[in-house]
């Protein structure tokens, strides 16, 4: 004849049951701290490609189809950007045409080099974060 019943040993003692509770909660933690930090990171990321997307655009505003001028300007570019602008000569030469007769030969005229520099700022959090686009362009 068999005996059915609970034997001593089966099952977990409410030891066992809190300490795997415990281990599960501290697992739980450590999984949204990762999560946390990996949407911290991706927000991060945008961010970076909006400004640099933003910096591109008053570079080329800045510095395509208009002469350029030293400049230092300032402002809020929206969406918790800012933006500064600086055009500072860096050299400047005194050119003749190669190659012409005339009245004309003895003509000169002066280019100046320019430094354009632009910069996109933006706050994330405690933390200020910016990203510095440069380029050199030849104005009159």
């Amino acid at each position: 004849m068999r005996r059915t019943g609970i034997r001593q040993g089966d099952g977990f003692t409410l030891l066992e049951v809190i300490i795997a509770l415990i281990i599960a909660g501290m697992a739980a933690v450590a999984l949204f701290e990762a999560v946390g930090s990996g949407l911290h990171a991706t927000q991060t990321a945008s961010m970076y490609d909006q400004a640099i997307v933003r910096a591109r655009s008053r570079l080329a505003a800045a510095s395509h189809g208009v002469k350029l001028v030293a400049v230092d300007q300032r402002g809020d570019d929206g969406g918790g950007f800012r933006w500064h602008l600086h055009v500072a000569p860096v050299a400047s030469a005194l050119l003749r045409p190669v190659g012409l007769a005339g009245p004309r030969a003895s003509t000169s005229f002066s280019v100046v080099l320019y430094r354009v520099t632009v910069w996109i700022g933006w706050g994330d959090g405690s933390t200020s974060r910016e990203v510095r686009l440069d380029t050199e362009q030849v104005g009159g």
